[in-house]
């Protein structure tokens, strides 16, 4: 969809030449400014009882009298937040969805836009057009969305610009992440990853590197070997830079776990929704996106992206519980749970991250059913002992509008992973699993400033709207524009 600004006061809404006028209406009465025509409009269908001005309410008008605009959707917003006019606007678009609409514009009515409303506003649009079909070509027609118009006053055009074109190279992202994550094990394998990694370092001059088997072997990657030597399918670990800032300065380290599919190994899951575990890369393809937003925005920042994928198979080469391994740090692992695979593949990720010298590290994986028991589908678990970095995740989470909530790390939790044969074991008692599967990873972060964020109560839908839906790649993105010069 092609998205775009244009001056137009709020007083000549009747006048938009677009197929559907989208309308958010901020506050529990129509805005004075509103073109007269519009306001005729909404107030009439309030005062039929067809609308209530509560946040929540929508209606859909077709041929509104005295409006150019073919059809109107009027939606009412919680409050002025990018939040609220963000979920007013997907109600509208949702109601113009099924329609036949080329060009849409969007107005809000009641509030002053800035770059985040505007940033909003195209993520909203974004995610009503996207549709997957990369393996199901009897998919419905996808929506006739074309272009999307924000309405803006002069006074507003200048930041509105600044918030479309963030909001496009996010928007690119997400979508990026979404499609990879949707697509089946047999279609997403690590060898495709690495070659859409490949693809993204060729449009936009990343430097990228894979390593096989062979070279993780060399390394001394023992951990990320046991997850991945039950399959068939080889493992490959993917790093591209972008270089965007001054030569040498610190960089940004995002790592992404890959499990293309996780059927636990041998201690194997049951056969309900295990088709869900192809989104066991969901991190990975954060990483992928973010990768897509960051090169597409050119900030001045460094930035290092690593993706350790593979697949967790069992079969007679396949790592068994109670197994030991010595990871790339030359800490050793007694394998408890072969299920509990990811943190195996990151610790592995983490401690090669050092040599980039970062400034920060985070990590993005699909960890815990237990983070979907603390926090169900709304917020990413975030954990970090850094309250430094822990304040600009949740500041760049408020700013992208893919809400994450901090969890404890306290020493006490570290107990748990006490083994009699290694090291530590990978899992600890079933309590606090989300906490103690972050203390595992950060035994292998101390060199530098590190966050966790388990995205698998977030990564993707079940149900009827199964899917991926693309986060964190909002909030990454915006974390690494905020370490910009």
């Amino acid at each position: 969809m092609d998205f775009r600004h244009q001056v137009t006061g709020r007083d000549a809404l009747g006048n938009a030449s677009v197929d559907a006028l989208l309308l958010v209406l901020v506050g529990e009465t129509i805005d004075s400014a509103l073109d007269p025509a519009v306001a005729r409009v909404v107030q009439d269908a309030v005062d039929s009882g067809d609308l209530a001005l509560k946040k929540g309410k929508a209606i859909y008008l077709h041929r509104p009298a005295g409006l150019k605009a073919g059809r109107l959707a009027v939606a009412v917003a919680a409050d002025a937040s990018a939040k609220g006019v963000k979920a007013a606007a997907a109600q509208a678009l949702g109601l113009v969805k099924q329609g036949g609409a080329r060009q849409l514009g969007v107005a809000v009515a009641g509030a002053t836009l800035d770059a985040s409303h505007a940033e909003a506003l195209v993520s909203a649009g974004s995610e009503a057009a996207y549709l997957y079909r990369h393996t199901k070509p009897s998919a419905p027609p996808a929506p006739p969305f074309r272009s999307l118009t924000i309405f803006c006053g002069k006074g507003e055009a200048k930041a509105v610009q600044q918030g479309i074109r963030r909001g496009i190279a996010i928007a690119a992202g997400v979508e990026l992440a979404r499609e990879y994550a949707n697509r089946p094990a047999n279609h997403c394998t690590p060898s495709v990853l690495a070659a859409q990694v490949k693809k993204l370092g060729k449009a936009y001059d990343l430097k990228v590197d894979v390593l096989d088997r062979a070279a993780v072997e060399k390394l001394g990657m023992g951990a990320f070997l046991a997850v991945a030597q039950g399959s068939d399918e080889p493992l490959r670990f993917i790093v591209a830079r972008y270089d965007g800032g001054p030569k040498g300065a610190a960089p940004v380290v995002l790592v992404g776990k890959g499990i293309t599919f996780d059927t636990g190994g041998i201690s194997i899951k049951p056969a309900a929704e295990m088709d869900e575990m192809k989104f066991d890369m969901g991190g990975a393809a954060s990483v992928l996106g973010t990768l897509r937003a960051v090169a597409e925005l050119k900030p001045a920042v460094n930035m290092v992206g690593i993706i350790a994928a593979c697949e967790n198979m069992p079969s007679g080469r396949a790592v068994k519980p109670g197994d030991v391994v010595t990871t790339l740090s030359g800490q050793t692992v007694e394998i408890l749970n072969t299920d509990a695979e990811g943190r195996l593949i990151l610790c592995d990720a983490l401690t090669y991250a050092e040599r980039f010298g970062p400034a920060v590290v985070v990590d993005i994986a699909t960890l815990t059913g237990a983070c979907v028991v603390a926090l169900g589908h709304h917020h990413s678990g975030l954990f970090t002992a850094d309250d430094a970095v822990a304040a600009r995740l949740l500041e760049s989470s408020r700013k992208a509008i893919d809400p994450c909530w901090r969890m404890p790390l306290d020493e006490e939790y570290d107990e748990a992973l006490k083994s009699n044969f290694a090291d530590m074991g990978n899992v600890g008692p079933r309590a606090a699993g989300a906490i103690t599967a972050a203390m595992f990873l950060r035994r292998f972060t101390k060199a530098y400033p590190w966050a966790h964020l388990d995205v698998a109560g977030t990564a993707w839908r079940s149900g009827a709207a199964k899917g991926a839906t693309g986060r964190p790649v909002g909030l990454l993105t915006h974390f690494v524009l905020d370490h910009a010069r």
